[in-house]
């Protein structure tokens, strides 16, 4: 009979498997805000669930991390007006074609409106570090932790996560900054990629880290 998946039982399992131990926070992080654009914090179009309290959580997880001079990115869903640059991803969700560069709908949303110094990528595919200059930056800027918000918790983010690991960075996933539109794949993503990927910490504790750095 195969080990049940939910409960104290899958807990154990990755712990007596050695799953979910800590990388750490490095000495130069940096915050990755994943497509918190006004589509999809808005429930009539890509938003919904805990969206909203991920967005409000982050904005305060950003004044810190800018006092104490951690670099910040941003991305955005951007297709062509045409949408020849769609493929696969956009046939599963054809309204993502909706997503163009002159759509409001693309532009990050007002509370965590990007500063000078701040990077904005476009990007047609999940993950933030696909087809975009992300992982040059953060190497240019000497990152060592990679501090990954925004939406989906189980799409955008979670690619974004283990592309991160996979570049080398210590990752890190702020629980309560990120956001999906359904509770449940939101609940079992974070749980996996705190096993196998990424440290998950609340926007308290990182406050805390970035405010110390500050001095």
């Amino acid at each position: 009979m195969a080990e049940q998946s939910t409960g104290t039982a899958r807990d154990e399992v990755y712990t007596r498997q050695g799953f979910g131990q800590s990388s750490g926070v490095g000495e130069r992080p940096a915050v990755v805000v994943v497509d918190f654009t006004n589509s999809f914090v808005d429930p009539a179009q890509f938003g919904g669930g805990n969206i909203g309290p991920a967005v409000a959580a982050t904005a305060r997880l950003l004044a810190a991390a800018r006092k104490a001079g951690w670099p910040v990115a941003y991305t955005r869903v951007v297709f062509a007006d045409d949408g020849t640059d769609g493929g696969p991803f956009a046939r599963k969700v054809p309204a993502l074609l909706t997503q163009t560069e002159n759509n409001p709908a693309t532009r990050i949303v007002d509370d965590l409106k990007p500063q000078s110094g701040d990077l904005v990528l476009r990007k047609t595919a999940a993950s933030a570090f696909f087809g975009t200059g992300l992982a040059t930056w953060l190497t240019i800027k000497h990152v060592d932790t990679v501090i990954v918000t925004g939406a989906t918790t189980s799409g955008c983010v979670r690619a974004t996560t283990i592309d991160s690991v996979s570049h080398g960075f210590n990752t890190v996933v702020a629980v309560d900054c990120v956001g999906d539109r359904a509770i449940a794949p939101h609940d079992s993503n974070l749980f996996d990629m705190g096993m196998k990927y990424a440290d998950l910490m609340q926007s308290t504790e990182l406050i805390e880290i970035a405010l110390r750095m500050a001095g």
